[in-house]
């Protein structure tokens, strides 16, 4: 499904449109990466680059960007124990459904706690994601997921 044309960039641009501003943290970080089904690593690499157009500051990825929600819940929880500077976490999961080109793909926002976003959020990502007109995307470069590394001040649109 995320394969159909701009599927995943008007979702996650929706999800960027919805959140609250005032909420925001300034130089905010978001957590992304996904349970490594199919199609992950091209899904983080659009993620990254639509991130860093809505003024994402550090990005946390897992190598090959993968990590499980468990361990992204704890990253989110660890970066706002004494502030909060995680705006939250971008999922790529459909859970225990099938994976492959033709299955499912889900993508998920979990919030600055750490847990799933609140339905009210939901519905309104959900409702924007219906009438969305465009997404912004950064010139990034392609960031090589397979290496542990700090991909530092390469992620800055000016």
């Amino acid at each position: 499904m995320f394969e159909q044309e701009n599927y995943l960039e008007n979702f996650v641009q929706s999800i960027f449109d919805s959140l609250p501003v005032e909420e925001r943290p300034s130089n905010p970080s978001l957590v992304v990466s996904g349970d490594g089904r199919y199609g992950n690593l091209k899904a983080v690499q659009t993620i990254i680059r639509i991130a860093v157009a809505n003024g994402v500051n550090n990005l946390i990825v897992g190598q090959n960007g993968h990590l499980s929600t468990p361990a992204m819940s704890n990253i989110i929880r660890q970066l706002n124990k004494d502030k909060v500077t995680c705006m939250g976490a971008i999922l790529l999961t459909a859970s225990h459904n099938p994976g492959g080109p033709t299955e499912d793909f889900g993508i998920k926002y979990n919030a600055q706690n750490g847990g799933p976003a609140l339905e009210t959020l939901t519905n309104m990502i959900y409702e924007k994601s219906k009438t969305i007109q465009s997404y912004k995307r950064a010139d990034v470069p392609h960031i090589d997921l397979t290496k542990v590394a700090a991909t530092k001040g390469q992620l800055s649109t000016g």
